[in-house]
């Protein structure tokens, strides 16, 4: 081998591991998670994101309440022409659930577009439970079948009343959102965008 050939040889290698080397280094876009994975953990995530809150009420009912809150007034109608003569009041308390429907959330819920992916969130959920062992029921001639029945329908108010309340709807979704935020950046994508509707195909840069 010629010294003209020797150092040829020496630049070829020299030039072959530079771009071995720029090859290695050079980053690597991740596969995009699998869709199907993705949904189940952010069904999880979202179960354990609930917001609960706390709630009471003072409810009086005699022949002739006077109701200035539109969703009681069901309560005090209903005492008022399903009792003879109903007097008694009553401190109910409850708690209430506001989460969002993710058995009703599925990869049609998703958009993906590189490492960028939009979600549509499910409707969300309310649910209230009342504190049977807090509530008090005091100086009333309902029975107990009666009390049963104002209780229950307590607890339509105060469902009536979480779902009116939009504050309490837009803490809830800014909890779920920060949550799958998280989960959505660690699984790999790097914008993550909450909108009412997906992008059709082709548009979302």
């Amino acid at each position: 081998m010629t010294h003209l050939t020797r150092i040829l040889a020496v630049l070829l290698g020299i030039a072959a591991g530079a771009l071995g080397a720029g090859w290695l280094l050079r980053p690597r876009v991740p596969a995009p998670p699998d869709t199907a994975s993705v949904v189940s953990q952010m069904r999880e995530v979202a179960r354990l994101e609930t917001l609960e809150v706390a709630l009471y009420k003072k409810v009086t009912f005699t022949p002739e309440p006077q109701v200035t809150d539109a969703l009681w007034k069901d309560v005090m109608n209903w005492a008022r022409h399903a009792i003879q003569n109903p007097h008694g009041r009553a401190i109910v308390f409850a708690d209430a659930y506001l989460g969002f429907d993710f058995q009703r959330f599925g990869p049609s819920n998703l958009h993906v577009a590189g490492t960028k992916v939009y979600v549509v969130m499910p409707p969300i959920d309310v649910r209230v439970a009342l504190r049977p062992g807090e509530t008090e029921v005091i100086d009333s001639n309902l029975d107990s079948e009666q009390t049963t029945q104002l209780l229950e329908k307590a607890r339509l108010a105060f469902e009536r009343e979480v779902r009116a309340d939009t504050r309490l709807q837009q803490r809830a979704r800014d909890s779920a959102e920060r949550a799958l935020r998280a989960l959505l950046v660690t699984v790999g994508y790097r914008e993550v965008l909450f909108v009412e509707r997906l992008p059709a195909s082709g548009s979302a840069g």
